[in-house]
């Protein structure tokens, strides 16, 4: 049976010998502690959680949603918006509900690329930046992050000729998989280059309420001018710790919404009542000691996992955002893969290669803070120990 030719531009899959590697050592009766993943381990809230249960026992909660979604779940988003960034979200024009981040950020690939267009995309990472320009027939054009203008791209390098064929800009902070947060007058200058060339600011907003250190993430959105070029996802997974219910939205240019709005009557129903009323009960005032809570045991691992980084030769700095470390690979290897590989083979502890976020991931390694403290605790141990040796 042959794939379609679109399913042949992806790339195979990078991690499919590391996941051989662990099954083996597994049925060997090896202890393997992964940090690979970046999905809570904590539990959704509990107000979350009760307000799903009572809006499951809603007969009108089991009928077809609405692909705008909910008139009361759009306008807590413009609520929260207001709230958390001062940023005023017009409900009826300006948000629109996705199926998750993921499912919004692929499909604008399929609302705003045609074949021979290309997407600019932030490298190192999230894949689906350059996943789905392939799978429409369009090309992704890599934005390599730069370390010393800190980890955002470098837009006076995009040559003319990719400028004039790109119509989407993928951008991203706080960063996965750097960790690293938006530098002052990065938004205003995208948001000039994207007006210059006739270019749609996609912003991945998934980490600006998982931050550090008194550190409060903008919001593109923020930014003047930026609704005229631009829209933002924004997601509930990570701050909420709900990854698994599949909730987000697009929110930001009008005009941009309303084709995304019919590119999405044609693909799916939207998006069940009950998750959009759990929604709002994690978007209101509420919910905001349990992100405070989440951060402070993020940073709690955060600071475990960077001090034994320290003590196994890696020199690390510790993010402001996001659930990730992002650190170089120590002197002696020669590729992130193999970095990894040696951390598996003799500390069965499973780190992320940078390179499988993109060509510039390279040379660097992800750490997840998602998993139990005591794992963590003994994965930490095992690689101080193993910088030891």
């Amino acid at each position: 049976m042959k794939p379609s030719d679109r399913l042949s531009r992806i790339p195979p899959y990078l991690f499919a010998e590391i996941e051989r590697k662990i099954a083996a050592k597994k049925a060997a009766g090896i202890d393997v502690i992964s940090l690979g993943i970046g999905d809570p381990d904590r539990p959704t809230p509990a107000l979350i959680v009760q307000a799903m249960q009572e809006a499951v026992t809603e007969p009108e909660t089991h009928r077809y949603p609405s692909n705008r979604g909910r008139a009361d779940f759009r306008q807590a988003l413009s609520d929260f918006y207001v709230r958390r960034f001062d940023v005023e979200i017009d409900p009826d024009s300006e948000v629109m509900l996705a199926i998750g981040a993921k499912e919004a950020i692929f499909n604008l690939n399929l609302a705003f690329l045609d074949p021979g267009d290309c997407a600019l995309a932030s490298d190192p990472g999230y894949p689906v930046y350059t996943g789905g320009p392939l799978l429409v027939g369009a090309d992704p054009v890599v934005m390599s992050l730069v370390p010393d203008l800190g980890f955002v791209p470098d837009l006076d390098s995009i040559d003319n000729a990719t400028a004039r064929r790109a119509k989407l800009m993928y951008l991203n902070c706080p960063n996965n998989p750097t960790g690293a947060i938006v530098p002052d007058g990065f938004f205003a200058r995208a948001i000039e280059f994207a007006r210059e060339h006739d270019i749609l600011i996609v912003h991945d907003n998934a980490y600006s309420e998982t931050t550090y250190d008194g550190y409060r993430a903008p919001s593109f959105l923020q930014t003047p001018g930026a609704k005229d070029v631009g829209l933002e996802v924004f997601s509930l997974s990570k701050p909420y710790n709900m990854t698994g219910w599949r909730c987000a939205a697009v929110l930001g240019n009008a005009e941009a919404i309303e084709h995304y709005w019919r590119l999405k009557t044609n693909i799916d129903s939207g998006l069940f009542d009950a998750v959009q009323l759990a929604g709002m009960a994690a978007l209101s005032p509420d919910a905001d000691a349990e992100v405070a809570s989440m951060n402070a045991l993020y940073t709690r691992r955060r600071d475990m996992v960077c001090e034994a980084l320290s003590k196994a030769g890696v020199r690390v700095t510790p993010p402001k955002g996001t659930i990730y470390v992002w650190a170089p690979i120590p002197p002696g290897f020669d590729s992130s893969a193999a970095y990894c590989e040696h951390v598996l083979d003799e500390a069965a502890v499973v780190i992320s290669p940078g390179s499988a976020y993109g060509p510039s991931g390279e040379g660097w390694f992800r750490i997840s803070l998602t998993t139990p403290d005591d794992r963590l605790a003994e994965a930490v141990q095992r690689l101080a120990k193993l910088g030891e040796r």
